[in-house]
């Protein structure tokens, strides 16, 4: 994989609120650019026509799409089928596993996977397509998976509403993860559609550090703010989880304190991962500890190939999301005892298979 280049740097003004710290090339690049002082100044030249630039904006590519439902037989995933409205994610999440996948797009993972996004603007007239076919047999939806439902440009597209409102038409029961208080504009389908064992959200809380969540997270709601989105969801009747992934060494460090104030919230179940590194995301989080903790960035790199058999990232069914070795067993033994100490996932509601009814064409209304 081609490292980042000097000439791939951006100046730190321009990515400010922004994940990554370069465009790093993507696995599949043929051609590695590197910076080169011809003697003539154009280095000092580079750089000075870099501080004239403004920040990094966002930009949204509409694609239309031929399906929606992807399938999952890992055995260490809960849910077979999942949906994800936009390809990207503006969050910037800089341990996002779902970065690698904008390489098929010939994209950066790096500063291209958070601002350059993809919305699948077909998303509702495939997914009733996919809906309606013969045989089809419902089962949990996961939503969001790989990115965000609720990053911000959802507030404009409506990508995510659009699907629920299907869900809701057909009584499709679904689950999302998010990282969004934008979840609360849809209170109305949402709502409804829990009372019905139809709907469950789990709400992600890596930290209760404000000013670490910047870093780590820097376009996500503040780690406040998703508490309160827990409390809104759990007042409103909905089934409300936390997710406290992913754990990484020596960074995020208060897993029990986001238990506590989670279930004080009202959040009733809870999971968590630990940091994985997959492909182009391992040199994008080095960079990111190198900017940030420079000091202990080989420690942090050292714990996390301990849980990984000496690697960056080790895509073992059996261990990839709790990894393995004193440290893994470490986290497991802390997420244990504080969720049995607060009452956590003692009691789960499953959600109703059997409402689902086929949807007609679109526009098309039913007559019961």
């Amino acid at each position: 994989m081609p490292p980042a280049s000097p000439s791939s740097i951006v100046p730190i003004h321009i990515i400010k609120g922004r994940g990554a710290a370069t465009r790093l090339a993507h696995r599949f690049s043929k051609d590695e650019r590197n910076a080169f002082d011809d003697g003539w100044g154009t280095l000092e030249e580079g750089a000075a026509e870099a501080d004239e630039l403004m920040p990094l904006a966002t930009e949204v590519r509409l694609e239309d799409v031929k399906s929606v439902l992807t399938g999952n037989e890992s055995p260490d995933i809960y849910f077979d089928r999942s949906l994800n409205p936009y390809r990207g994610c503006e969050h910037g999440c800089i341990y996002c596993f779902a970065r690698p996948t904008h390489s098929y797009l010939n994209l950066s993972p790096g500063l291209d996977f958070e601002t350059k996004l993809i919305a699948k603007r077909n998303i509702v007239e495939v997914l009733r397509a996919e809906l309606g076919r013969k045989g089809y047999r419902p089962s949990q939806i996961a939503i969001g998976t790989a990115t965000d439902c609720y990053q911000p440009i959802e507030r404009e597209l409506r990508l995510t509403r659009s699907v629920i409102e299907l869900l809701k038409e057909v009584r499709h029961p679904f689950a999302l993860v998010t990282k969004s208080s934008a979840i609360e504009r849809d209170l109305d389908l949402i709502g409804p559609m829990a009372a019905e064992h139809l709907a469950a959200v789990y709400v992600t809380v890596t930290t209760l550090d404000g000013e670490l969540a910047r870093k780590l997270e820097p376009r996500a709601a503040a780690p406040h703010r998703r508490l309160r989105t827990i409390r809104t969801l759990a007042e409103a009747g909905v089934p409300v989880g936390v997710s406290v992934a992913p754990q990484i060494p020596f960074v995020t460090e208060d897993m029990e304190h986001v238990l506590e104030a989670a279930w004080e919230a009202g959040a009733r179940s809870a999971f968590y991962t630990v940091v994985r590194l997959p492909w182009e995301v391992a040199p994008l989080f080095k960079e990111w500890l190198a900017l940030h903790y420079p000091q202990r960035a080989d420690r942090i790199m050292a714990r996390i190939h301990e849980m990984r058999g000496g690697k960056d990232y080790d895509a073992d069914f059996a261990t990839r999301m709790k990894g393995s070795g004193l440290w893994a067993d470490l986290i497991h033994q802390r997420f244990q005892k504080a969720t049995q100490r607060l009452g956590f996932n003692r009691e789960r509601v499953p959600l109703d298979l059997t409402a689902f009814r086929p949807p007609g064409a679109a526009g098309q209304g039913n007559l019961f």
